[in-house]
């Protein structure tokens, strides 16, 4: 691979003439990088699909490709990828639905907006998973044709199709109403009773692990109902029974649907498993007497969930905060918080509480600057990249805080060209921090200079366009091909190295 080539392919400062001499010469990965081009021409795109088929599909699902570009006889895969974006022509999908390749006609089917006489083609396909991927993408109506499929595995897609009628799948999760399925995967392939060993060698077995069948086709009728619990289309009376069920994965299905009825969320906030518990915590369908109740789990994660809840609480939430690890990031409730709950938040004596308003990027300016003065450095940390602070308030952080803050104040979308060298050269280092700089917008050369002396830093700086030309050119022979690459797609690579760089024919 022509790592420098395939840095230029994306470098955006590359003038058109140039890129017409890098399509001359691309292999398959240069065009990968080429068909990314948000300047790449339909012209330019025809050229490049002629010569590096491999990009073609690419080029097409951009739309740099149109129906006139493409033979569907010589160029199959091209022509799915428009039909993917209804950019395709009917007779090619009555052409496609017939062809040899099976995953050609599963790709077919996922599509929209197909023909009728195409649809009836797939659906009475030879291979079951073309129809089965027909069954998940279709219309409601043949939805409704598809759930008496004798095969299982058809069920089983249908009942994951956000489309399919709700009677359809209410039908589906206990299956009356419906004839029995006659096979299922398992049975197509082995002699049944069978059980398939997790631990199976046989290198020709792509049966997933686990999955039996004792003639009544179990373990796809049991991923039926999970789909069917799962898809938000289902009517919730249907699904309220299996909050009592012995499997686990259905019971754990349940739990993240909204508008549960009180009494099932309630059967399932004391499920056995911590799992269903906390799929049950994030969701808005609890009360809040079941919130306070999650809030004092054994568990880490139910409580972790429970935090991402959106309506959870502010004092439940101040609780939690404070003795589970939630991370540094904007919650669901906080997000919304109105002014009054922002400030009775941001002066609240529990830092937990300060810290999660912190969080926020349009606090107002008093609240911010209150925030940034914060005697707490966990709070600091999590108010260093709100924009608007000033050069002093950044600096005063650091002189309070030191090496606690140092990498969240260089995410500040505000932090200054001398403020970002300081930070560079800040003894002792913080190696995220250099991170952090080196893809900051107002990185000077010094900064990033320091920044190419961290190996995983270095990548980020080779291609920042503030790095002084003569050190971008040097790179673009650097042991690390991630760093010759970003060297290459530098916008501020002289011209003068890209003439030189690509060859001519």
């Amino acid at each position: 691979m022509n790592h420098v080539l395939c840095g230029l392919a994306a470098n955006v400062s590359l003038p058109s003439e140039l890129v017409d001499r890098l399509i001359a010469v691309a292999d398959a990965e240069i065009a990968a990088d080429l068909a990314h081009r948000a300047d790449l021409s339909h012209a330019q795109a025809v050229v490049l699909a002629s010569r590096v088929e491999e990009s073609a599909v690419s080029l097409a699902y951009a739309g740099l490709l149109t129906a006139a570009d493409v033979d569907p006889a010589t160029q199959p895969d091209v022509a799915l990828a428009l039909l993917a974006e209804c950019a395709g022509r009917p007779e090619w999908a009555r052409r496609l639905a017939k062809d040899p390749v099976v995953e050609r006609r599963e790709k077919l089917a996922a599509c929209s907006g197909l023909p009728l006489d195409v649809v009836e083609m797939l659906a009475t396909d030879s291979d079951v998973q073309v129809v089965a991927e027909l069954a998940l993408w279709t219309t409601p109506e043949t939805a409704t044709r598809l759930a008496a499929h004798p095969h299982a595995e058809v069920r089983r897609a249908v009942a994951a199709n956000e489309a399919t009628p709700p009677a359809v799948l209410a039908a589906l999760l206990t299956g009356e109403g419906l004839p029995p399925a006659q096979r299922c995967l398992v049975c197509d392939r082995e002699e049944t009773p069978f059980v398939h060993d997790p631990q199976c060698s046989r290198l020709d077995c792509d049966l997933p692990s686990g999955t039996s069948c004792d003639g009544s086709h179990e373990s796809t009728r049991h991923e039926t109902q999970q789909m069917a619990i799962r898809n938000p289309a289902t009517p919730a009376e249907a699904v309220v029974g299996f909050a009592g069920h012995p499997s686990l994965l259905l019971r754990w299905a349940l739990a993240g649907r909204p508008n549960l009825p009180l009494e099932v969320c309630a059967r399932l906030a004391v499920d056995s498993n911590p799992g269903v518990r906390a799929d049950l915590a994030e969701n808005p369908a609890i009360d809040d007497v079941l919130i306070r109740a999650l809030a004092t789990d054994r568990d880490h994660e139910v409580r972790r969930r429970l935090a991402h809840n959106p309506l959870v609480p502010l004092d439940v939430l101040t609780q939690l905060a404070s003795v589970t690890r939630i991370g540094a990031t904007l919650l669901p409730r906080i997000a919304s918080a109105s002014p009054d709950e922002v400030e009775k938040l941001a002066e609240s004596p529990n830092p937990a509480a300060r810290m999660l308003i912190a969080q926020r990027r349009d606090l107002p300016l008093a609240v911010r600057d209150a925030l940034a003065a914060d005697s707490d450095a966990k709070v600091v940390k999590s108010i260093a990249p709100h924009p608007g602070l000033s050069e002093g308030q950044l600096r005063t952080m650091l002189d309070r805080h030191g090496v606690r803050v140092l990498a969240k104040v260089a995410t500040n979308p505000d932090a200054t060209p001398a403020l970002l060298e300081d930070l560079a050269r800040r003894e002792p280092s913080v190696q995220k921090a250099f991170r952090e700089i080196a893809r900051h917008r107002n990185a000077s050369a010094p900064a990033l200079l320091a920044c190419l002396a961290d190996a995983q830093a270095r990548p980020i700086a080779a291609s920042h366009a503030a790095l002084p030309p003569p050190i971008i050119e040097k790179l673009l022979t650097d042991a690390d091909w991630r760093v010759v690459e970003a060297a290459a797609a530098n916008p501020s690579l002289p011209l003068a190295v890209m003439l030189d760089l690509i060859p001519r024919l």
